[in-house]
């Protein structure tokens, strides 16, 4: 198996532990597991797994009172507001819905970088912003009139988780440029873990564990392993060989399994309004990633 082979395998099996997320979690949430109690559960297992990490294997300290400051708002940017609005979200709407308007987060990403960083935005990029802005408006405002498993709140929580998770991509880059990727994640996630649990933790005790069925359990672990560790460790090694261009198009690539995995498990209904929202999204996205 050659190395560029490895690296095709590693992103798509990323992309489709994402897609599969969508329509996985709402397997559990809400009958068995509350969203927020979802939340703790995930992030409380990476803060430990990823804490034991940084401590006895990488062995390295994030240093200062600017990247510990950095380090705090980054845990609250990147794991608890984005998980409370991505869980709350998701719980509300369908995962066809969650999984495209997510794809706006680089048009969120380039505006936040242009207010925040100063970066120039090009004649291209404006448009692309226009496009991807009105396909996402019109899929929470015009296809959840039509679709009895979306709502527009909940449409509109994912679209903060996606804003959220664009402050957190501005802000963690010089962290991931002064110290290696487990020491900033862990961190991270102990900020998160700490910021989430007085929201979800009387959800993580309400259920009957004992009585939950296999397929939930399944599905819990599925999100714990597979969704916040190992999609991270793949995603992490895939980095090193990767180029911009490549991470493009697996991001893309995530709504279509979405899209597919949701329909094929009957979560979902994919009609031809969401395909002609979804395009336009598509295109504004890509406009704003050309270089």
């Amino acid at each position: 198996m050659n190395q560029q082979f490895k690296v095709h395998l590693a992103l798509f099996s990323v992309a489709l532990i994402y897609g599969a997320n969508y329509s996985i979690a709402k397997t559990v949430m809400p009958e068995y597991v509350k969203p927020f109690g979802l939340i703790v559960i995930r992030v409380v297992s990476a803060a430990v797994f990823f804490g034991f990490l940084s401590r006895f294997v990488i062995k390295e300290k994030i240093v200062g009172k600017a990247d510990n400051f950095r380090s705090v708002l980054c845990g609250l940017f990147g794991v608890a507001i984005n998980q409370l609005f991505f869980f709350g979200g998701l719980n509300l709407t369908s995962p066809i819905h969650a999984s495209l308007i997510m794809v706006i987060t680089p048009v969120i990403v380039l505006l936040l970088s242009a207010v925040l960083l100063k970066a120039p935005i090009r004649w291209l990029s404006t448009l692309g912003i226009f496009i991807a802005g009105t396909g996402a408006m019109l899929l929470i405002y015009g296809g959840g009139k039509q679709d009895q498993n979306s709502s527009l709140l909940g449409d509109i929580y994912i679209l903060l988780n996606a804003a959220s998770y664009g402050v957190y991509l501005v802000l963690v880059a010089p962290l991931m440029q002064r110290y290696k990727a487990i020491t900033v994640v862990s961190r991270i996630f102990l900020v998160g873990a700490v910021l989430v649990i007085p929201f979800g933790y009387e959800q993580v005790l309400a259920p009957d564990w004992q009585s939950l069925p296999v397929q939930v359990w399944l599905s819990i672990i599925f999100m714990v392993v597979g969704v916040t560790i190992l999609a991270y460790l793949l995603n992490a090694w895939a980095l090193r060989y990767a180029t911009p261009t490549l991470l493009g198009a697996y991001i893309y690539l995530q709504p279509v399994l979405a899209i597919f995995i949701a329909v094929a498990a009957g979560k979902d209904v994919f009609t031809l309004e969401k395909g002609l929202y979804a395009l336009l999204i598509f295109i504004g996205v890509f406009l704003v990633s050309r270089k």
